[in-house]
């Protein structure tokens, strides 16, 4: 799929973004976001939760407890790997989290290593001015291919 290509100009922008690509996803999807420090990463997982009729003030990144797990339409399992020095602290039962019923968000997803799945979202965000985003997204694997034209024409 080619990469669809965005600019957010705000947080605002960046949550309407996320509720509008909520609209593409389905249960057992994973998000992969990539991104520096206050790039928007969670501001994107707050948008999802909109999109999905939970309450995006009730989102916040999981730094300290590796992930949040978000109740709604579908289950939202928000994880942020900020501060693991290896992904084998994943081996612990991530599996029922990243292949469930819900949808997995992982924020610094560049820390998975072995553990990146082979089909995901790819989400990338990064600074291009103060309160400007770019925000390219792709999708990668099987799983998303026919959906990945959805997403094309969504943000069109």
């Amino acid at each position: 799929m080619k990469k669809i290509n965005l600019t957010s100009r705000s947080s605002e922008d960046t949550v309407r973004l996320g509720t509008r690509f909520a609209k593409v996803l389905k249960p057992g999807d994973i998000v992969c976001l990539f991104g520096e420090l206050g790039a928007g990463k969670t501001t994107l997982v707050k948008g999802l939760a909109q999109g999905f009729r939970m309450r995006p003030e009730k989102v916040h990144s999981p730094t300290f407890v590796l992930m949040n797990i978000y109740e709604g339409k579908v289950p939202l399992y928000h994880f942020d790997l900020y501060r693991i020095e290896s992904p084998d602290l994943l081996g612990m039962g991530y599996e029922e989290f990243f292949y469930g019923e819900g949808i997995a968000v992982i924020e610094w997803s560049e820390k998975l290593g072995g553990f990146m799945p082979r089909d995901y979202w790819k989400v990338e965000l990064a600074h291009a001015g103060e309160d400007v985003r770019k925000v390219s997204i792709s999708a990668h694997g099987e799983r998303y291919k026919e959906r990945s034209v959805k997403a094309l024409e969504l943000f069109a």
